[in-house]
């Protein structure tokens, strides 16, 4: 669970990130999924947005998220979920590093 501080460092560290991932017509598969979690593994902080042709909703995509990956939510804005896991591998956590004095 993130504290205040920190989803506030996350909001600011995601704000000029473009979407890396576009939820379409097809919706939430089980390998954009995959995809999604190994990004964000080697990432630790994405942006997925849902295109218009979409029948999902943010509130869905997000229980689907949170239901198959651990990660956590940082914000939704609009169609745009922000989204944040520590990597597994040490080389990749940047962000975490960052974030270690925030409580």
């Amino acid at each position: 669970m993130l504290s205040k501080k920190q989803v506030q460092f996350l909001k600011k560290e995601a704000h000029h990130l473009k979407p890396i991932f576009q939820v379409g017509k097809n919706g939430m598969s089980d390998d954009l999924i995959r995809q999604i979690f190994e990004a964000i593994d080697k990432r630790e902080l994405i942006k997925v947005t849902l295109l218009q042709n979409t029948l999902e909703d943010t509130q869905t995509v997000k229980e689907q998220l949170l239901e198959n990956l651990p990660i956590e939510v940082v914000q939704i804005i609009g169609h745009t979920l922000v989204l944040y896991k520590k990597a597994s591998k040490e080389k990749y956590q940047v962000i975490t590093e960052k974030m270690k004095n925030l409580k």
